[in-house]
């Protein structure tokens, strides 16, 4: 499916409670000099995404909504354990609680 699909599909989806979708950035395969570097360089999942969609956030014990810490456009760094992988529209993306989201990064 192409672009249009998936950015269909982006206004339509809404996380629940304090999971957050994001989509991995992939890895650099070329340093900034030029090298290339091959496949077998990175073997781990990529563990920095932006985030795409976010929920409400998840009730505290006083039924109170505990708003979310991190928001749309957000570069986030998450736990490699964390996401559960998704495939929309021909691209992968992954929904994770806000607590395995590390940080928050700046570009």
């Amino acid at each position: 499916m192409d672009d249009a699909h998936f950015q269909e599909f982006l206004k339509t989806v809404k996380p629940m409670g304090d999971r957050v979708l994001v989509e991995a950035e992939e890895e650099k395969t070329e340093t900034s000099f030029g090298l290339v570097l091959p496949d077998s360089a990175s073997k781990d999942r990529p563990q920095k995404g932006r985030v795409l969609a976010v929920g409400e956030g998840k009730r505290g014990k006083n039924g109170e909504r505990i708003p979310m810490t991190v928001k749309v456009g957000d570069m986030v760094l998450y736990s490699k354990y964390g996401p559960t992988e998704v495939k929309v529209a021909g691209r992968e993306v992954l929904f994770l609680e806000e607590a395995s989201v590390l940080a928050v990064i700046g570009e």
